[in-house]
């Protein structure tokens, strides 16, 4: 991906600050302080996708879903899980998760041009060979702790080898979730060449390192214990553009 780093000073919409865009959609629903929820503001906070899945029917630059963590992602440790399907061709970069404070990517997951999963945390990323991503659904969990930097990725209840990335890092707080872009840019800048096309569900995020029996059991559908980043149930969320919200049959 492009770089991953905004730098400089205050970013603007539309001539004034987002600080100043964050205080004027503050209406009693929740704030976001990258201002991302102000590109549409009409949406409207949802609750729950339990049995759901997410439907992105086409490439486009402006179709994605906000997710409100259940606490502040101040993480030191992580597992994110999701269950995906695409059509796209592996030649095509795919932005899977995306976690951006005012100035940082903290936290994004891709399928990269030459079909490797990779995660970049403000800076330079990870790299996994792993099977590709196609029209079958594949259960994707990543895990990475702070204090080894000790980092995985596990593809159907499998593990890859493991890596070690950013011992002694932490992933900021105060940012926003998305699914379906890459926040990379400037409001407005969002690539339909990086957007996600195809379905997502059960994205669910804890903040420690599950294990290896845990990540099976939630592979195959049994109870785990819930989110406490993200649940998939029981999550707040915004849909923005074109995306639609299906039974999972």
């Amino acid at each position: 991906p492009p770089s991953r780093l905004v730098q400089g000073g205050q970013r603007t919409e539309g001539g004034i600050t987002f600080a100043e865009a964050t205080a004027q959609h503050d209406h009693g629903k929740r704030v976001f302080p990258t201002g991302l929820s102000s590109l549409v503001p009409s949406a409207l906070t949802t609750v729950g996708l339990a049995s759901k899945v997410l439907v992105f029917p086409y490439e486009t630059d402006f179709s994605y879903v906000t997710l409100m963590p259940l606490k502040e992602m101040a993480l030191k440790a992580f597992t994110l899980c999701m269950r995906v399907a695409t059509e796209l061709p592996e030649e095509r970069q795919i932005i899977l998760f995306a976690y951006r404070t005012a100035d940082y990517d903290e936290l994004n997951v891709w399928r990269e041009k030459d079909g490797r999963v990779s995660f970049y945390m403000s800076g330079d990323g990870v790299f996994f060979s792993l099977p590709p991503l196609g029209t079958f659904r594949t259960s994707l969990c990543l895990t990475w702790e702070s204090v080894a930097g000790l980092t995985a990725v596990w593809v159907d209840g499998k593990r890859s080898t493991y890596q070690i990335y950013k011992p002694g890092h932490g992933i900021r707080p105060e940012g926003t979730v998305l699914l379906g872009q890459d926040p990379d840019k400037h409001l407005g800048g969002l690539e339909a060449l990086q957007s996600f096309v195809g379905e997502m569900t059960d994205v669910n995020m804890w903040d420690y390192v599950l294990s290896r029996s845990m990540i099976q059991a939630w592979h195959y559908g049994h109870k785990v214990p819930k989110g406490n980043v993200f649940d998939w149930a029981t999550v707040d969320y915004e849909l923005n553009g074109n995306v639609m919200v299906v039974e999972d049959d």
